[in-house]
Parts: structure tokens; C-alpha cells; sequence
């Protein structure tokens, strides 16, 4: 009768361990994983928000264009000798480190 008492008090402190284990696993996953991807997309948007003209950028399709005009939620970019396209805001993903031909 004290055997099984003390085997199924030891059983319970392998729990404990198994808990502790999963809540480590958790706050990894979250640590390399949610909050970098995250602050990406905060960094996204703000870089977004302050598009201005001027600025030389790359679209998502990879089109790379110096930006004539921004509109609301649309910026018209000129991508080479005057052709211009007008592009949805969200679809520029970074800005062009690189000389554009004007």
C-alpha cells in the first residue's frame, strides 16, 4: 500500500516537468518565431505610411521605380524615360538602394 502511495506521488512531480518543458518549447516559439515576424510587418507598414516623392523603391513584383505622386492608398511610379505605372501602396515592399534612370 506505501509502494503505490510513493510511485503515484512520483508519478505526479513527472508532470510538473512535462509542463515546465511544454511552456519552454512555447516561449521559444514565440521568441524566434511570432514576435520577429511581427516587428516585420509593424516595420512594413511604417515604412509604407511614409512613402513620399521622390523616394526610389521596389514593388513586390520587382519592379524598381522613383515615385512621382502618392494618392490615398496609390502611388504612380516612373519607371523608365516617363512610362509611368500607378501601384496600390501595399504592394511596395522596400526602398531602392539602387541608382533608377531618370
Amino acid at each position: 500500500m506505501i509502494n503505490t502511495l510513493l510511485l503515484q506521488a512520483g508519478a505526479g512531480g513527472a508532470n510538473y516537468t512535462q509542463f515546465i518543458m511544454l511552456a519552454g518549447m512555447v516561449a521559444i516559439f514565440y521568441f524566434f518565431f511570432i514576435r520577429p515576424q511581427q516587428k516585420k510587418q509593424k516595420d512594413q507598414k511604417k515604412f509604407v505610411e511614409a512613402i513620399q516623392k521622390g523616394n526610389k523603391v521596389v514593388t513586390m513584383g520587382g519592379i524598381h521605380g522613383k515615385v512621382v505622386s502618392v494618392d490615398g492608398d496609390q502611388v504612380v511610379l516612373d519607371v523608365d524615360k516617363g512610362n509611368k505605372l500607378t501601384v496600390e501602396k501595399s504592394s511596395i515592399s522596400m526602398e531602392s538602394s539602387k541608382k533608377v534612370s531618370e
